[in-house]
């Protein structure tokens, strides 16, 4: 694992949570990148602890293909998400990349995923971590 990229929207909430633990339990084994929908969202992120930061469409574009691993609201791969925040380039890279996406399911949008229970963020949170460091194997 060479790049894990978190990507957020709107304030950056769930992105700085993220990366806040993904530094307590990893230190600095991994380069974390973070990339916001917003200039907002990515200073939170760095705060958290991301190695490096980028806000925009064409930086979302540009380092999906390069991540290994991709972690995300839900919404990062729906077009015209978070109040239009994420394009449909940007779901189109994310989706696209050949890198693990873990999608932490919470959106705004109008869906519901059949047979994932409602779960608090840190919960999930802790899930993602079970993932990364090996607790759960993936393809």
């Amino acid at each position: 694992m060479n790049l894990l990229m978190v990507i957020d929207g709107q304030g950056g909430g769930i992105g700085r949570a993220l990366i806040k633990r993904l530094r307590e339990s990893l230190n600095d084994e991994v380069e974390i990148l973070a990339l916001g929908t917003n200039s907002v969202a990515t200073a939170q992120m760095m705060k958290a602890g991301a190695n490096r930061g980028a806000t925009g469409e064409n930086a979302i574009v540009t380092m999906a293909p390069q991540a290994d691993i991709i972690i995300g609201p839900l919404a990062i791969i729906m077009a015209n998400s978070m109040m239009g925040e994420v394009t449909g380039e940007m779901a189109r890279a994310v989706s696209s990349s050949k890198a693990l996406k873990i999608l932490i399911p919470l959106t705004q949008e109008r869906i519901r995923i059949v047979g994932v229970s409602a779960e608090p963020l840190p919960h999930l949170i802790d899930q993602v971590l079970q993932i990364i460091t090996g607790g759960e194997k993936y393809v």
